[in-house]
């Protein structure tokens, strides 16, 4: 018989949990501590440092999102009342009025989560989730180790959010990837006979890595076509609006495909360097482990539920509702008026909603009235990141109508002097790309693009290679939870924390702004634009 110490330290170890020193924990406190002074003090120095220089709204406004960017990095209070505290403040201040302020909570993006998060719910209730990860893990070539399971789940996420938005992806693959994660962690408690318990997480590196590749994937996926993600679209429509070019689907994707393929290779040797466990055995395995844990578990299952049946009905309606208007747009065209009566009425969020309803509609046992999911297991999911995600969006907002995000632009493009084509490509990416880790990248590309389409207008410059560069850039937002969606999603499981989000972030918005800087650099010459 073991003692006490030995054997937490052996359950700990296989369980995955990361070995926090002592002088992790007082920096973490240290940090935390330290957010309920800097805030306000970062709230007097951009206040006092903006006053006369921005109107005074924009002053205000600068000085709130300062406060809450300095919580949300110290996590001196939950994120989710940091975001809430940033709306009041806005109110209070008469920044705007409470409608303005709080419309972004009702925004339909926020449906989608409500409805994604409903479905990702009674996929876990009813053990759909796992069926999947056992189906996924069962692919010869996803199973044996960490690597290549990292590498097949973040392919198969980025080419979902190629035909789906980047959220819409990332609220499909999010709970299968949780199973994967249970699933791994199952099997090697049994393997050292340490517990028989099933449906943990292991809160170890190779599940941060697992959730980050989630998130960032679907973010670098959904570059790829037209309708992969809003600042496509958006990005698309200024660019025709302010110059005139028209970039059709083929063109975008004769951009976005190759991009979106070197972009992935680099995430993942990033995300497997970071991430990978250290201790051996912990998350490789040999194939006869695999095989052998596969057929106890499929047994445990046993055959499919009326409960698992009615969720992948649900999961299916989603899914094919959320390709439908991709689907007609490359059958039919972006003109066709099906297309468009599509695209214009099924809304992601609505169709999230829908494939929720579906679960309360659809009965498991119709004699005793049970129904595939009841509202109080529904309640039960995360609205505390779906209130972090609409203070997010108030922000935002209010930054782009203050006009904080067009002085900012027009700013540091002042500073740096850029004055040359690809100087201003290079500033229109990195200006998209810091102001995204702060707002929306719908809100960036939409207050970024506009801004470098005039400057290289004033410089002399083709327009192009900037406003590509913007719209490219603006879907880099990968430090903070409330930069994408995606991030909010994954941080919302609790196996990624926000400094090991920004240390992964920061690196890959340094990545990203170099490869797109040089892919721009070869492929705007070759088709004409530079």
């Amino acid at each position: 018989m073991m003692n006490n110490g030995t054997q937490l330290s052996t359950t700990d170890k296989y369980k995955g949990l990361e070995v926090i020193s002592k002088t992790e924990e007082w920096l973490d406190r240290l940090r935390r501590r330290a957010g309920f002074y800097l805030a306000p003090l970062a709230f007097g120095v951009v206040f006092l440092l903006t006053r006369g220089r921005l109107t005074p709204d924009g002053c205000r406004l600068s000085a709130v999102l300062a406060c809450v960017i300095v919580l949300w990095l110290t996590e001196s209070i939950p994120l989710p009342v940091t975001a809430m505290l940033g709306t009041c403040l806005c109110i209070g201040l008469g920044i705007a009025d409470a409608r303005t302020t709080l419309a972004p909570f009702a925004d339909p993006i926020i449906f989608l989560f409500i409805g994604g998060f409903i479905l990702a719910q009674a996929m876990m209730i009813h053990r759909l989730d796992r069926r999947f990860a056992l189906a996924i893990l069962s692919l010869r070539w996803a199973n044996g180790n960490q690597a290549r399971l990292l590498a097949a789940f973040g392919g198969i996420t980025a080419v979902a959010s190629m035909w789906v938005s980047n959220s819409a992806a990332t609220a499909m693959m999010m709970p299968i990837a949780l199973g994967i994660l249970r699933a791994i962690e199952d099997m090697r408690l049994t393997n050292h006979d340490l517990s028989k318990i099933s449906g943990k997480l292991p809160k170890g590196s190779f599940s941060t890595g697992m959730m980050l590749m989630v998130a960032f994937s679907a973010s670098v996926g959904g570059i790829s076509t037209p309708i992969g993600t809003p600042t496509n679209l958006i990005g698309i429509g200024l660019i025709k609006k302010l110059t005139g070019m028209d970039i059709n689907f083929f063109q975008w994707m004769t951009i976005g495909m190759p991009l979106c393929t070197v972009m992935y290779g680099v995430l993942f040797a990033l995300l497997y360097r970071l991430h990978r466990e250290k201790t051996p055995g912990n998350t490789d395995f040999s194939h006869a482990q695999l095989q052998q844990y596969l057929r106890k578990e499929r047994t445990s299952l046993g055959g499919w539920t009326q409960g698992q049946i009615n969720t992948l009905i649900a999961f299916g309606v989603a899914v094919s509702l959320w390709i439908t208007p991709g689907l007609l747009a490359i059958v039919l065209g972006k003109e066709h008026t099906l297309f468009k009566l599509v695209s214009e009425n099924l809304h992601e969020g609505m169709v999230a909603l829908i494939a929720a309803c579906i679960l309360f509609i659809l009965p498991t046992d119709r004699r005793q009235g049970k129904f595939t999911l009841t509202w109080q297991e529904a309640v039960q999911i995360d609205w505390g990141t779906i209130l972090l995600m609409g203070g997010g969006m108030s922000l935002g907002g209010l930054l782009f109508s203050t006009g904080v995000a067009a002085a900012i632009g027009e700013g540091i493009t002042n500073f740096t002097g850029a004055q040359s084509l690809w100087g201003l490509t290079a500033v229109s990416i990195a200006l998209a790309i810091i102001v995204s880790e702060t707002t929306s990248n719908v809100a960036s590309s939409n207050m970024v693009i506009p801004v470098v389409i005039a400057l290289a207008g004033a410089a002399n410059v083709n327009p192009i290679p900037p406003a590509l560069g913007a719209c490219l850039g603006a879907s880099y937002g990968f430090m903070l939870p409330v930069s994408t969606p995606p991030n909010t999603i994954v941080y919302g499981t609790g196996l990624v924390s926000i400094p090991k989000m920004v240390r992964a972030g920061f690196i890959f918005d340094l990545c990203g702004f170099s490869i797109i800087w040089l892919y721009l650099r070869l492929l705007c010459p070759l088709m004409g634009w530079g």
